[in-house]
């Protein structure tokens, strides 16, 4: 930590609002970098050498400040953090007026280089954890142990299991969402929420990322706790009123080097889901997501969605419409018919129709597979 002149500054400013003499900032090689009087800027203070040198509070009179290079009279006192001499204070004046004054001074510099070096400190963690997360998301070529020791300095746990979770932010009338808005995002995520690591991914999408502590089960990971958390988050954002939300979280795969595995099947979740839906599960999307990177295989892409384009063409969205229900509520005739308010007879007549539309009979399993791989990935 220095004492820079931007802390400098600070000092002088506050210190003036307190006391009417001019107070002068001093760093460790004695130059002046802060002063109320703007003309004795980036001079020596050899006073101030003396103080620094010998870590004592230095009085000067008028006769010693005409045997000084630099100095007026007044007093000059240490200021110190963390045990070492940054530099000096000195307040202008007579000693005897001003003397009273300097350990109050005193105090507001250290107070101020105590808060900046904390808001340092903050930044660079925030920095190196935001650099950690790509590392973890981007699939590092770090080492486990390489990883867990930067971990380690950053007082992250990564022993705890996790999963990779895309939050995304969408404005209320599509207004154009600063980056202030991500950052509140990011405070909420963070705290005070149980052990999230959290960065910002994309400005440009307004996408960040959490690597989310869950709690292993037999067959996977409970999505209970994390469902109670989610909706908590969203009635905190919803109280704003500033913007809403869409999060996605991805699947579990053990070690480090599985977040990035966990990271890409969240992305592909909130990329190829066509449900309007604000909180979706990798694992409720596990057909979509996985079909969703033929999109970049063009020709296989058509092929898959040749069914549907040709519904399409024809203007048949009453058709797809209910090709789609009739697949959300896994091919059920009643709940079909119950979602769509039609009659049993209407849906059978629809289904033939699409049967005639597309050349596919929905009632031959790999036909049906075809259209429903169709409406699944359009």
């Amino acid at each position: 930590m220095q004492l820079t002149e931007s802390i400098a500054k600070q000092i002088v400013k506050r210190a003036m609002k307190i006391i009417k003499y001019s107070v002068n900032v001093i760093d460790k090689n004695g130059i002046i970098i802060g002063s109320g009087d703007l003309h004795r800027i980036n001079s020596r203070h050899e006073g101030a050498v003396l103080a620094i040198n010998e870590n004592r509070i230095v009085e000067i009179d008028n006769a010693t400040a005409k045997k000084l290079r630099g100095v007026k009279p007044g007093i000059n006192l240490p200021v110190i953090f963390q045990h070492q001499v940054m530099g000096v204070v000195g307040i202008s004046g007579d000693p005897a007026e001003v003397h009273h004054y300097g350990e109050l001074v005193k105090m507001t510099a250290e107070l101020i280089i105590e808060q900046s070096a904390l808001t340092t400190q903050i930044q660079w963690n925030k920095r190196h954890r935001e650099e950690l997360v790509l590392q973890l998301i981007q699939g590092s070529l770090l080492n486990e142990g390489q990883l867990e020791s930067i971990a380690e300095r950053l007082d992250l746990d990564l022993a705890q299991p996790r999963i990779a979770a895309i939050v995304k932010i969408d404005s209320f009338n599509g207004d154009h969402l600063s980056l202030e808005y991500l950052q509140e995002l990011v405070e909420l995520l963070e705290y005070p929420e149980r052990d999230n690591i959290v960065a910002i991914v994309s400005v440009p999408m307004n996408e960040v990322v959490v690597l989310k502590p869950i709690i292993l089960s037999d067959s996977d990971w409970s999505r209970k706790e994390e469902e109670k958390r989610i909706q908590q988050l969203i009635k905190r954002i919803a109280s704003e009123g500033k913007f809403t939300i869409r999060i996605a979280l991805g699947g579990y795969f053990p070690t480090l080097h599985g977040l990035s595995k966990s990271f890409m099947t969240a992305k592909a979740t909130i990329e190829s889901s066509s449900s309007k839906g604000n909180v979706l599960f990798y694992q409720d999307n596990i057909l979509p997501v996985l079909f969703h990177g033929l999109k970049n295989d063009l020709w296989r892409y058509d092929q898959l969605c040749q069914p549907v384009t040709g519904l399409k063409k024809n203007h048949q969205e009453t058709l797809l419409k209910t090709l789609t229900v009739f697949f959300n509520q896994n091919c059920d005739i009643a709940q079909t018919c119950k979602t769509l308010y039609i009659h049993r007879n209407t849906l059978r007549y629809r289904l033939d129709k699409i049967a005639l539309e597309t050349g596919l009979d929905i009632n031959k399993i790999d036909e049906r597979t075809r259209l429903y791989l169709a409406v699944i990935t359009q």
